[in-house]
């Protein structure tokens, strides 16, 4: 005890511990954006070896700026300013955030921008940003955003939502927004870059901008090795020991019935929708060949973080812009998909269960995405247990919503558990001892072994091929090498 050698040792061993009782870790999605260390995050479960990632939109969208989707690097810039997660930009990924801090004080230097003051709910060591400079830096890379969000929608019409291109629905000559043929006034009006009549052109010194936006992206030797084991580590979905898990959801018809999107005249829906945007994912980040192809799944990365039937989203769509300028409430609504009512119904989860070859007798569906509001009386059991929803709501930004720090599911020989976390802050004991509450929801009708699992199918295999030769050897149809 008198060398501080002890410690180290200690926490060695809690680490071995920790990796020979988790066999796997499964992670609904959502590493990035919930808070001030996802890259952190990353070199944990890059460490930890045995991961699968089911891709969250949160995901998507640094995956798909890494892909080279300029529309995604502005808006993971976009976001991260807005919670000022500098240190994560700067120190965690190395992206160069100078160019636009000159931009936004040149161009922005005497307006308040204060509709975007960032929320300060993290604390930066290393990357400390003047709350006045952030809010500029905040507001010239979402106008940024907007305008190239709208070139991307005009290139891209079989997305099916020309609605969502906020700047043709803008008079800024007038400043209002229409939404349904009403007019709704800008709540800020200050546009210096914006052309009224062409208002998704960038100005020269916004083209200037994106090249440094986008050669800092590349550049980042951090970001492509994550992005690299979340591509090697992961998936849309995953079936695992009779089990289907994913991060957002089946798009859902309001009586019940697949939905989808239609891409040169082939409807994907359900499974086979899923099958699609993971191709896509997968032509964004490999391909290279500056084909229409590629340049299409490029773009289709955004779609994935805003697009009403992205099974990574799902939701009518993302309010951003109507956030920022429109007072009414109900134009900034999002509507979830019919897939959120209707999965409370047994029998839609057994439908969706088939659909993904996954047995329903005894299978559950593992679901991210949404937070569970449990101050508010919401479960994360669904259709009388067989779909739980596993939120990370640990993200400071959700615990007021929740009331709690989320969820981690437990799935041993024995049963189904769900550990409930509280907020760091709620933790007393100064040793940093911490145990969160375990609830068991369901006892395995006999205890699990090693061959009841895919792992296990996998060995049997290995053994009867093992068998066979050695059966192969006996019998004289293999002959021994003798050197």
């Amino acid at each position: 005890a008198e060398s501080d050698m002890v410690w180290d040792f200690i926490a060695g061993l809690c680490v071995m511990i920790q990796k020979v009782c988790v066999n796997v870790v499964h992670i609904i999605g959502d590493i990035f954006d919930r808070g001030n260390g996802p890259h952190k995050i990353m070199e944990e479960l890059i460490d930890f070896g045995n991961v699968d990632v089911q891709w969250g939109n949160h995901d998507a969208l640094w995956m798909g700026a890494a892909a080279g989707n300029q529309v995604s690097m502005c808006c993971v810039l976009r976001v991260g300013i807005s919670y000022n997660t500098f240190d994560t930009l700067e120190h965690g990924y190395g992206l160069n955030l100078r160019a636009l801090s000159m931009f936004a004080q040149d161009v922005y230097g005497d307006d308040p921008c204060e509709r975007f003051r960032p929320k300060t709910l993290y604390e930066n060591i290393y990357d400390e940003v003047e709350p006045d400079l952030a809010a500029r830096m905040h507001k010239a890379v979402a106008i940024l955003q907007f305008k190239l969000e709208s070139q991307m929608l005009d290139r891209n019409p079989e997305w099916g939502i020309p609605e969502r291109n906020v700047l043709h629905r803008t008079d800024f000559r007038r400043m209002v927004f229409t939404e349904d043929g009403q007019e709704h006034p800008l709540l800020d009006t200050n546009f210096p870059t914006i052309d009224p009549d062409d208002p998704s052109r960038l100005t020269p010194a916004e083209e200037e901008l994106l090249r440094s936006i986008d050669g800092s992206f590349r550049q980042s030797e951090t970001l492509r090795r994550h992005v690299d084991f979340l591509y090697a580590n992961g998936g849309t979905y995953l079936r695992s020991n009779g089990n289907l898990l994913y991060h957002g959801c089946v798009p859902l018809t309001e009586d019940g019935e697949f939905d989808g999107i239609t891409v040169d005249g082939t409807f994907y829906a359900g499974r086979d929708l899923f099958d699609y945007v993971e191709r896509q994912m997968i032509n964004a980040y490999y391909d290279r060949d500056d084909s229409e192809d590629h340049r299409r799944a490029v773009d289709f990365m955004w779609y994935l973080w805003v697009g009403a039937l992205s099974p990574l989203f799902g939701k009518s769509k993302m309010a951003t812009f109507e956030n920022y300028f429109v007072a009414d409430k109900a134009v900034r609504k999002e509507v979830y998909n019919h897939y959120y009512s209707l999965y409370e119904d047994p029998a839609i989860c057994d439908k969706i269960l088939t659909e993904f070859d996954v047995p329903t007798e005894t299978g559950h569906i593992f679901n991210g995405h949404v937070p569970v509001k449990i101050k508010d009386g919401e479960t994360p059991l669904k259709a009388g247990g067989k779909l739980y929803v596993i939120d990370g709501g640990i993200s400071k930004a959700y615990q007021p919503k929740t009331g709690i720090a989320g969820y981690t599911l437990i799935f041993n020989s024995h049963h189904l558990a769900l550990a409930e976390h509280t907020t760091f802050s709620e933790i007393e004991n100064d040793m940093g001892s911490y145990t969160p509450k375990i609830t068991v929801t369901e006892e395995m009708p006999r205890r699990i072994l090693m061959r009841d699992t895919d792992a296990g199918a996998v060995l049997q295999e290995r053994i009867a091929d093992l068998q066979q030769l050695r059966d192969a050897y006996r019998k004289g149809l293999l002959k021994e090498e003798r050197v």
